[in-house]
């Protein structure tokens, strides 16, 4: 039999290595695309134009992703994962194609898009499939590899994108995707097999209202978030019809689900405890993630003095203690349940996240370094336990569904960060110098310190990192939010399904170790 059966905790692991090979390069795709664009906006701006809207090429894609995520949720659950999987890898490249053949910075923009409607599905379903294919012992192994992937080409991608666009043509950033996707593309499309329904489906019914509701509310929601403060002032006509339009669309798209035979977000991702509160839980992540994802390259570069590359090792050392953290995860909640290590863990990021604003001024560069070293190692503790936590808490045909919507609101948890914290950071310089606060202008302008005196470059390097501190703070809250949700809404013990093989639905456990 050439292929192998998803959700079967019997299947020999060596056959189970192409569909994760699969898994990986998908992953990579996903997490490279986010990135890789970054250090080639100058050529890309040279080449196209369109300086004044080259943001969107960012917040295009990441829009895309995130308000598709629950529609691919509910569609691997109800037309399986292969086939949607299949969609997303050639929606992408094609997507890819497109971008390579841009004419113009709003075609760019445009094809970003088609891009990032394609990243959605690789995002929430390769994780889907991660769960489905192995039992959930095995689960953190296959967790860690995605997030080693997910980590190496975060930090690869700015470097590589540098390098194509400084060596060769920008349009390479985009073209190198196809090969690599169409590996990935071959390898599900002749080794995933998946199992076998063992009971009759009713005739399907696409909720198609819902899906247009929810992504109507989404983009409203995500455009006020991502290009307030940016594009608009916060208070103005644009950000606030944007928020109120959001709100309005928010209440007809819960009329609309309660109303769907098959709503695309069933009312019971809510209704049940577990799920609801690790939604909660990681939508808090996905907020302080933004401090050390967004702020920490500035400060290296502006408080420390260090450049892009010695920056970017600062960060990158919380890349290297996630996975490991994560991949001996198991051997903790194996011991003491899903809840108490995912406290554990949180507990310990709140404590390093307070202690950032302690740094000495300037300080040395191993000093954030070890502090992110230690927050990556919490976070690996927190993180995962409740995904797989999660994911084992419901049969196959809900686990899409329940993958999606965790993603979904980590997704916007960090959307919302990146709104909440730009404000903060900014108001912080804002009182710091007098005038209006820009924390790119002032990275700028620190990036040629002869233009400045001694004294000027340390006042605006104090203010920087102030602003940075304040930051932490409001990450430390995030932490603190996270914490409380884990001790007062999450049950002490998650309600395990027994595994069975083919993936049906079985008797319910708790998670070994809490009590």
């Amino acid at each position: 039999m050439k292929g192998v059966a998803t959700a079967d905790p019997d299947t020999p692991p060596a056959r189970r290595g192409p569909v994760v090979a699969a898994l990986m390069l998908g992953m990579g795709l996903a997490a490279i695309d986010g990135t890789i664009v970054s250090t080639a906006v100058p050529q890309i701006v040279g080449d196209l134009g369109g300086l004044a809207v080259f943001s969107w090429l960012f917040s295009g894609y990441l829009l895309a992703v995130t308000v598709t995520l629950p529609v691919y949720g509910k569609l691997s659950d109800t037309f399986g994962r292969k086939p949607v999987l299949i969609a997303g890898v050639v929606l992408f490249l094609f997507g890819s194609l497109l971008c390579a053949a841009a004419w113009n910075m709003a075609s760019l923009i445009a094809f970003r898009v088609v891009q990032g409607l394609g990243g959605g599905a690789l995002q929430g379903t390769i994780q889907t499939i991660a769960a489905d294919l192995y039992p959930l012992k095995e689960r953190p192994r296959i967790q860690a590899r995605l997030s080693s992937v997910w980590a190496a080409s975060s930090v690869a991608g700015p470097a590589a994108g540098g390098l194509l666009a400084g060596y060769a043509d920008w349009r390479w950033i985009f073209l190198i995707n196809l090969p690599v996707g169409a590996v990935a593309l071959w390898l599900i499309v002749r080794h995933l097999k998946e199992p076998a329904r063992t009971t009759p489906r009713a005739r399907v019914r696409i909720d198609w209202a819902g899906a247009l509701a929810i992504f109507a509310t989404g983009a409203l929601l995500l455009t006020a978030l991502v290009q307030g403060g940016v594009a608009w002032p916060w208070l103005s006509a644009p950000s606030l019809g944007l928020l109120a339009g959001a709100a309005a669309l928010g209440v007809v798209t819960v009329l609309v689900e309660r109303r769907a035979a098959e709503p695309i977000i069933p009312g019971w991702v809510w209704r049940r405890r577990t799920i609801s509160a690790v939604n909660l839980a990681l939508g808090a992540l996905g907020l302080l993630m933004v401090a050390p994802t967004v702020f920490l390259p500035t400060y290296a570069q502006s408080v420390l003095g260090l450049g892009p590359i010695a920056a970017g090792f600062v960060l990158s050392v919380m890349t290297l203690s996630w996975p490991i953290s994560a991949a001996f995860s198991n051997r903790v909640y194996s011991r003491i349940g899903f809840r108490l290590t995912a406290v554990i863990g949180i507990s310990l990021a709140l404590a390093v996240l307070l202690a950032f604003p302690f740094l000495p001024f300037p300080g040395e560069p191993w000093q954030p370094a070890l502090l992110m070293l230690l927050l990556g190692g919490a976070l690996g503790l927190f993180q995962l336990p409740l995904i797989v936590g999660v994911q084992s808490t419901v049969p196959y045909e809900e686990r899409g569904t329940t993958t999606a919507s965790v993603l979904f609101c980590r997704q916007v948890g960090q959307s919302v960060g990146a709104a909440v914290f730009g404000a903060v950071a900014n108001g912080v310089l804002a009182a710091r110098l007098g005038g209006s606060g820009d924390l790119d202008a002032l990275a700028r302008a620190l990036d040629d310190p002869a233009s400045l005196t001694a004294e000027a470059t340390d006042h605006l390097r104090r203010a920087v990192d102030a602003a940075v501190d304040y930051v932490y703070v409001g990450a430390a809250g995030a932490a603190a939010l996270a914490l409380l949700v884990l001790l007062f809404l999450a049950p002490r013990r998650f309600p395990v399904l027994r595994e069975v093989t083919g993936g049906d639905r079985s008797e319910e456990t708790h998670d070994q170790g809490a009590s």
